[in-house]
């Protein structure tokens, strides 16, 4: 599989970069990057031949089957959406997007498209979640109730590696859907109204 990783510079892009190159079989053909940075410098440190800033000139190449998205939350929809309908599978990182609107709208390109569209919820392959799954699965454990609490020590706009970041992200929306998904994986419960 080739793939195309947008957002590629920053925290969530090389975390991707770096796991890519431990799966056999999958190659980085292209990188998207922002505004700042030499973009040209990273990709051939990494050995990737192809670099650029719109994401349209690496969704219309032909050895790009596949899209990862690390771009800023508000980005997630428009940009999920253009990949499936050039035809290209797309990992969304969370959150999938910023409105309910937008959630639906990317669910039902999929649908339309038949392409592979998944917001990145990862958590749940935590060494730790998948402890607690596989004792919750052989009846070990029975769920009595679940809480969570989110602790934030940062108090500046940086990305998990420090480094300073150009946009904004809403917490609610962003860390959120990580708790969601980690109860519905625990409990085997699908939303529902």
């Amino acid at each position: 599989m080739k793939v195309c990783v947008a957002g590629a510079s920053g925290a969530f892009g090389i975390k991707h970069l770096d796991a890519i190159k431990n799966i056999p079989g999958v190659e980085v053909t292209s990188i998207v990057g922002g505004r700042s940075g030499d973009l040209e410098g990273f990709a051939k440190e990494r050995g990737i031949g192809h670099w650029t800033r719109d994401l349209d000139e690496s969704l219309a190449r032909s050895d790009v089957d596949a899209v990862i998205l690390s771009t800023p939350t508000q980005m997630h929809a428009a940009q999920g959406i253009a990949c499936m309908k050039a035809g290209k599978h797309v990992l969304i990182e969370i959150p999938m997007a910023d409105s309910l609107a937008d959630s639906e709208a990317l669910v039902r390109t999929q649908k339309e498209t038949g392409v592979v569209g998944m917001a990145g919820h990862v958590r749940r392959f935590n060494p730790s979640h998948q402890w607690i799954h596989n004792r919750i699965k052989k009846g070990e454990l029975k769920i009595q109730q679940m809480d969570v609490q989110t602790y934030f020590f940062r108090r500046t706009n940086t990305n998990a590696t420090g480094a300073a970041r150009s946009w904004t992200d809403h917490l609610l929306w962003h860390h959120a859907c990580h708790t969601v998904d980690l109860f519905q994986y625990q409990t085997g419960e699908e939303p529902r109204r």
